[in-house]
């Protein structure tokens, strides 16, 4: 497999960052990484930090670590607080950027741009199943979580990929998503690399962005998140030159999805799966009836209504059963041909001593008048081992009101005792759900 990857850099002319860098370039770029570790002697086990926006030079920093560069980390955002959380999980002391971070003390900088290669071509080093790359991802509490991460696990990812997918040599591609997240650097980084297509530079945040990016780059494939394809239902939105819109990081809303294909006539194709696991399998209706087929190179098998999988792209820091099988915190119900998703186990949780699903009180919450979006979080009380319910909701609404509706839904037990309207959910880089965040603004809402 090593190999199949160095194999895409045969042609050097080949573009990879449409208008800005070559296959070449990321090869030089590669060299000159490698060699400046080289120089700096870095020790083989200290590992360094990756703060890159670039695609190429991400890409080029991974393919530097297979040919004898240093093991990398890779943290869920770059500002000097999460740089700090992750160099107590996992010291460091050197950072390699494209930016200017804020970082830590005791830590130095080593900037791109003066990188140039001293030495002979890339050629492979590390084994396919040797540990080149850990990802962190952020919680709502407590410090990140790292998950070790191999070349089979994420180049093998994304060669599957380009496969199932159908990715052509001849797709440009568009990412809504920043490329240190598991996502955003399987589909905006390794994907295209792994095609042999081109990826527009840049991230595309905005809907005006986005639209006009797809309107006038020629944009095959649309590598999005839910709440941009929420963002996205305007009259501006049509076909354009797209064949493939993705999205992974959280459910697609039904509505969302439904609106983009009846203006698009192209369903939203969701990858299902984690950091920890990779991916697993994919949905094409994102309705409650949807279906996940997962992928023919996982095996699957419901455990006690949860989802147990076994794949090459599991994190190697995973426990496993006695076959290999990895227990995910997914519910889950058979269906022809693959499962149903029915939420997470650990979004159940216990109020008053009786079960209380969170995503179900979402649901009830989002169907009330008004009512854009909800988040629901089990808060602890300030005395004891009990939690009660809260509610972030997006929308136009009379507090008086929303609190009214809340007292109609279901039993009391299920129903927020804590509300808070907002504009809209805080989120993430990476489209998730800002959860912190949304815990710091319902922590000091008083109970009704």
């Amino acid at each position: 497999m090593i190999e199949s990857i160095f194999s895409r850099l045969s042609d050097p002319d080949r573009p990879y960052v449409d208008g800005v860098s070559t296959l070449g370039d990321i090869c030089l770029q590669a060299r000159g990484i490698r060699d400046a570790f080289t120089r700096l002697r870095e020790p083989e086990d200290a590992p360094v930090c990756l703060c890159l926006q670039d695609r190429s030079l991400l890409l080029a920093a991974l393919l530097a670590s297979l040919a004898g560069g240093p093991r990398f980390i890779l943290p869920h955002a770059y500002d000097r607080r999460v740089l700090e959380e992750v160099r107590e999980v996992l010291p460091f002391h050197r950072i390699l950027t494209d930016t200017a971070p804020d970082i830590p003390a005791g830590v130095e900088a080593v900037p791109c741009e003066t990188r140039r290669p001293e030495h002979g071509d890339l050629a492979p080093v590390r084994s396919p199943d040797e540990v080149f790359l850990t990802l962190f991802t952020g919680g709502s509490t407590g410090k990140p979580r790292s998950w070790s991460k191999t070349p089979r696990n994420l180049f093998g990812e994304a060669f599957f990929l380009a496969r199932t997918l159908g990715i052509r040599k001849s797709d440009r591609l568009l990412a809504t998503v920043p490329p240190q997240h598991i996502y955003g650097l399987l589909c905006s980084v390794l994907l295209p690399f792994a095609a042999e297509a081109r990826i527009l530079p840049g991230t595309c945040l905005f809907p005006r962005e986005i639209l006009a990016a797809l309107a006038s780059a020629d944009v095959t494939v649309l590598v999005c998140v839910p709440i941009h394809y929420r963002a996205l239902k305007t009259a501006d939105l049509k076909r354009f030159s797209l064949r493939l819109a993705l999205s992974s990081a959280g459910a697609v809303d039904a509505e969302d999805g439904a609106f983009f294909r009846e203006r698009t006539g192209l369903p939203v194709t969701e990858i299902f799966g984690s950091t920890e696991t990779g991916g697993i399998a994919l949905r094409t209706d994102p309705s409650a009836a949807g279906v996940c087929i997962p992928f023919r190179v996982v095996d699957w098998k419901i455990v006690s209504d949860r989802l147990a999988v076994r794949s090459a792209f599991i994190s190697p820091d995973l426990p496993r059963d006695a076959e290999g099988y990895f227990l995910t915190s997914d519910r889950v119900a058979p269906a022809q041909d693959g499962f149903r998703l029915l939420g997470r186990a650990d979004g159940i949780v216990k109020v008053g001593g009786k079960r209380v699903d969170l995503e179900e009180v979402r649901n009830r919450l989002r169907r009330l008048p008004g009512v854009k979006d909800a988040h629901v979080l089990a808060l602890p009380l300030k005395r004891g081992r009990q939690v009660e319910l809260a509610a972030l909701v997006a929308g136009d609404l009379d507090p008086a009101e929303l609190k009214a509706a809340v007292q109609t839904m279901g039993e009391p037990h299920a129903r927020p005792r804590r509300l808070r309207i907002a504009a809209e959910i805080p989120t993430l880089p990476n489209g998730k759900i800002d959860r912190e965040k949304i815990e710091q603004l319902l922590s000091d809402v008083t109970p009704s």
